[in-house]
Formats: structure tokens, sequence, C-alpha cells
């Protein structure tokens, strides 16, 4: 398992996606050059598990209009929560199975 990036690197990536549009019209044509490093950047901070995420991620920076989309972000929650359920499951003690015929 991949070590779980910062929530702060996560909200700068997504920081970065969306700042393209500070430049009028110019914010497409950074993203068509934005969105490979940073599907690239997201497939190797969250692993081949993450390879969907990697896609969408692409595929939301290369649409117009989805840039505020926080795609790292939201990858950080979904980790995070799925590391924190498995931490809890790990940790809970075996029941032994009662026999109602004794």
């Amino acid at each position: 398992m991949k070590k779980q990036p910062s929530l702060a690197f996560c909200v700068l990536m997504d920081v970065i996606g969306c700042s393209s549009y500070l430049l009028p019209g110019w914010g497409e044509i950074i993203d068509a050059a934005w969105a490979p490093v940073s599907a690239i950047i997201f497939f190797i901070v969250f692993g081949k598990k993450a390879a969907f995420g990697a896609v969408f991620n692409l595929a939301e920076e290369l649409l117009p209009g989805t840039d505020l989309i926080p795609t790292f972000t939201i990858a950080w929650f979904v980790r995070y929560f799925a590391n924190k359920k498995q931490k809890v499951v790990a940790l809970k003690p075996l029941q032994k199975k009662t026999s109602v015929l004794g």
C-alpha cells in the first residue's frame, strides 16, 4: 500500500490546476499542457489502484469548465477513509461462535 500523500500537497495540486484561469484566454491552452503532467503526478502519488482517478484527472483538466473539481483532494479523502476503515476492521477482536445446541 502506498503512503498517504499530505492533504496540503493535494490541495496545492488542485489550486495549481485551477490557477490556469488567472490568465484570461490562456486557460484552456495551459490546461492542455498541464493535464498530462497532472495525471502522471496523480498516478505516481496514488499508485496503480488509482489509475481510473488519473484518467479522470486528465479528463477533468482537459474538459472546459471542470477545473473546479478538486480531484486530488477527493482522492485524498477516499484514500484516508479507506485506510481508516481497514485499520478499524483489523483491530476488531474475533468473536467466539456459540452453539445453540450446546
